[in-house]
């Protein structure tokens, strides 16, 4: 039995990814190619589809920028509290992970929204409601929505790193006469950058990818990847080739992306391979 398992055991496994994740994937391929290939041509002629472009690399890269760096600062927080106390904080930073994208935006909308309140407390103090209403409804605003819930993923995903950090190579360092920041660069910033660069470019490419957010907080106010897909295939929509193709170009922008994140953290591990 336990050989059965080892020989065959994989493939339930293997059979539901490519099912439900290489077919619907591959099926984009053939539909963007009909007429020729045709669909493309029409997606470059679109003159929306270069900010477009820009709008969602500036959005994901900045969110993976600003959640890689609170999620660092959270994790080496949670890699220095005791135990109990770090149960509990990793129990609350798992609650936006549960939550839709469309319950982050409503929440949002009802603490920062122009009749949040938030926004009414500040109206109080003398502040105009338009002008402090309205920052939640833009690129701001969406990149704060979409901080919610990148930062626990980054948190929660570097703290083994933090947790299990050896400081011996950085104390080394200092008795052989190293400064505190050459020491600190070049142990412990080399050792851990390609975790937090890489978990960074994660979140990026999954901010480039998200529509329920930003259909919620923006609507079609903001010029993005996601939003223009989901204009090609909602009601309104009736290109499905032209869909498929900008389909292919935003899942091309998030795979590189996470290969720039992988590479970075596959250099770091050969070179210490090859120090050893």
């Amino acid at each position: 039995m336990s050989g059965w398992i080892r020989r065959f055991g994989a493939w339930p496994a293997w059979c539901f990814m490519a099912l439900f994740f290489v077919l619907p994937l591959a099926s984009l391929v053939p539909e963007a190619m009909t007429d020729g290939g045709s669909a493309f041509a029409r997606l470059w002629s679109n003159p929306l589809l270069g900010r477009a472009v820009l709008n969602t690399l500036v959005l994901g890269l900045t969110a993976g920028a600003v959640s890689g760096l609170v999620g660092t600062v959270i994790a080496i927080e949670l890699g220095r509290q005791p135990l109990q106390r770090r149960r509990w904080m990793m129990t609350l930073l798992g609650l936006p992970l549960a939550f839709s994208g469309l319950v982050i935006a409503y929440g949002f909308i009802l603490a920062f929204g122009r009749s949040g309140f938030v926004t009414q407390l500040l109206v109080a103090l003398g502040l105009d409601g338009a002008a402090v209403g309205s920052w939640i409804y833009g690129t701001v605003g969406l990149g704060c929505a979409y901080a919610y819930y990148l930062v626990p993923r980054v948190a929660l995903s570097l703290y083994p790193v933090f947790a299990n950090l050896d400081l011996r190579p950085m104390l080394a360092a200092r008795t052989l006469g190293a400064t505190r920041w050459r020491a600190f660069r070049d142990t412990v910033v080399a050792e851990v950058a390609p975790s937090v660069v890489s978990n960074a470019c994660l979140v990026a490419a999954i901010a480039m990818g998200t529509y329920g957010t930003a259909l919620a907080l923006v609507g079609t106010q903001l010029n993005i990847l996601p939003l223009m897909l989901f204009a090609q295939v909602s009601d309104g929509g009736s290109d499905l080739s032209v869909a498929s193709a900008l389909s292919l170009l935003l899942m091309a922008l998030c795979v590189i992306v996470m290969g720039l994140g992988d590479a970075i953290a596959r250099q770091r591990e050969q070179h210490a391979a090859g120090s050893h």
